[in-house]
């Protein structure tokens, strides 16, 4: 490639490649799809797509790692993120892991349809990886193809960056492309596949390293490149324990902040009502960021039983309410996959005491601040919390409205019930024992808040800055994909618009705020997805 015909900020893009330097690479090349051993990754390049075509781009993420408007708005841009060219300094190739999934081994996995281009390194030493997803198939794609397609890619794109702001680490998400070819899919793995348009999302992150890395290489009794990895994975992304003694006292300090960023991160989960739907341990990063947004979905009406995965419907392994207990689940088979390092189990089993304990105090001060009460009060806080889940399971009630609704009840409410109207779907069974459930502890909330005595302006700031006004509902996510389905790809943009500030009123928007649609109820993409791409 002529790096002189590239926009200034694409030329500019300077890699490192640590990861492919530092460690054993597959000696076979390309995507056939082989068992690998002593080795973390395979070279393969990305498939191009006939006719790229950008759709929709991220400037937070593009200044992140160093690209202007004017690079990204170019005919090279979407040429290379969809992976029709490479770069200088590229060294395209897919990771190989293991995990389980739902509970049970299911060996080498890897890289299926996620191809990592390199590593661009900023001027303040930070390192980005820049992984494309949906470009083709990899060593690792087992019996799919590697691509994806256009209405899960969207999904990919905005709820990447719809959690970034709402305050969730997760991974980031650069570019949307359409490849110009059509990808067949059967979306309910009903026996009726079809054609739908590819796309293919760059997705952004200092490091796409899993628990599941470190499983199969204890699967496959391979110590050393185990230990070699962790070291490696601990001086590129957690510099501050390269030096914390040996390699067991190392390996167990690192594994207590994976504890630590893990809890933080489930917290965050429930606090904006996200249910991942696919938390096997290959989709646990170490880094504590959500990553992998598949079958994915956000609470409508609040519903601690409830999945977005169609797979996951019998046994609800992955629901809302069971999040925390599956991430502590899967922190113990990365402890079981550590356990050669360390020797001995206890500073393995502390890890996980530290991270039950800061996920029940962090989830306690969650929903404190939900409630805008500072410090905890025990006398009386304790038991509102209890019962919160008593108050937003009694009947269906949305999550969202109530929360944000909630900032406008006062103490001198007569009837603070009434500010809640927006968050019921059945009003109507408001009036029996679900409203005198509601209402008791309403009254019991008012009488707190008035013993916090904040003045009612400064109250609502307090808790709008915590409970989003947006966020990124499975039915509006669906009729951005129609739309974009017709090559209108209006919705996306002005979802962007929004999702960069959820916790504003966005005038005009109103709309995008509301209670899930009756239509959405069941249809397919607004009630559950499969893991089809």
């Amino acid at each position: 490639m002529n790096i002189a015909a590239l926009p200034d900020s694409l030329a500019r893009l300077g890699f490192d490649n640590r990861f492919t330097r530092e460690l054993p690479a597959d000696p076979v090349s390309g995507s056939d799809r082989r068992q690998i051993r002593d080795a973390m990754y395979s070279r393969v390049e990305p498939t191009p797509g006939s006719a790229p075509r950008l759709v929709a781009w991220w400037p937070e993420v593009a200044e992140l790692v160093g690209l202007d408007p004017a690079a990204c708005d170019s005919e090279a841009f979407a040429e290379i993120f969809t992976g029709n060219r490479l770069l200088p300094g590229m060294d395209p190739h897919a990771t190989c892991y293991g995990g389980h999934q739902f509970g049970n081994w299911a060996g080498q996995l890897g890289d299926g349809r996620a191809i990592n281009l390199g590593e661009v390194v900023r001027s303040d030493g930070q390192h980005w990886m820049l992984q494309l997803k949906g470009a083709g198939p990899t060593p690792y794609s087992r019996m799919a193809d590697g691509y994806a397609v256009l209405r899960s890619s969207i999904r990919e794109f905005l709820c990447s960056e719809a959690m970034h702001h709402l305050g969730v680490p997760t991974t980031r998400a650069l570019s949307l492309t359409l490849t110009g070819d059509e990808v067949v899919r059967d979306m309910l793995y009903d026996g009726h596949p079809a054609p739908e348009p590819g796309a293919v999302v760059c997705r952004v992150a200092p490091s796409f390293t899993r628990f599941g890395h470190f499983e199969m290489l204890t699967a496959r009794r391979e110590t050393a490149l185990l230990e070699r990895f962790v070291d490696f994975t601990i001086r590129t992304d957690f510099p501050h324990l390269a030096e914390a003694g040996d390699t067991a006292e190392r390996c167990a300090a690192w594994f207590a902040e994976v504890c630590e960023r893990t809890a933080r991160m489930i917290v965050e989960w429930m606090r904006v009502g996200f249910v991942h739907g696919v938390m096997n341990t290959d989709n646990m990063s170490v880094l504590g960021l959500t990553i992998d947004y598949g079958p994915y979905g956000w609470l409508d009406d609040y519903d601690p039983d409830w999945t977005p995965n169609t797979t996951d419907a019998a046994g609800r392994r992955y629901r809302f309410g069971y999040q925390p207990r599956i991430a502590q689940w899967n922190l113990l088979q990365l402890a079981n996959a550590l356990y050669p390092l360390v020797g001995e189990a206890p500073p393995l089993e502390a890890g996980l005491k530290r991270y039950e304990q800061l996920y029940l105090d962090g989830w306690r001060d969650a929903r404190l601040a939900k409630l805008g009460l500072g410090e905890l009060r025990p006398e009386t806080d304790l038991a509102l919390l209890d019962d919160l889940e008593d108050v937003l399971t009694a009947t269906e009630t949305d999550m969202t409205l109530f929360f944000r609704h909630l900032a406008d009840v006062t103490p001198e409410d007569p009837d603070p019930l009434a500010r809640l109207a927006e968050a019921y779907y059945e009003p109507a069974d408001l009036d029996g024992a679900a409203g005198r459930t509601v209402r008791g502890w309403l009254a019991r909330y008012q009488a707190r808040v008035a013993e916090e005595g904040l003045p009612a302006g400064e109250r609502r700031s307090r808790m709008n800055a915590v409970n989003p006004k947006f966020v990124l509902r499975n039915y509006l996510a669906q009729l951005a994909i129609d739309a974009a389905e017709q090559g209108d790809f209006g919705m996306i943009h002005g979802l962007q618009d929004v999702l960069r500030t959820p916790y504003d009123e966005h005038p005009g928007h109103e709309d995008w705020a509301g209670r899930r649609p009756d239509w959405a109820r069941t249809r397919v993409g607004c009630s559950m997805l499969s893991c089809s791409s």
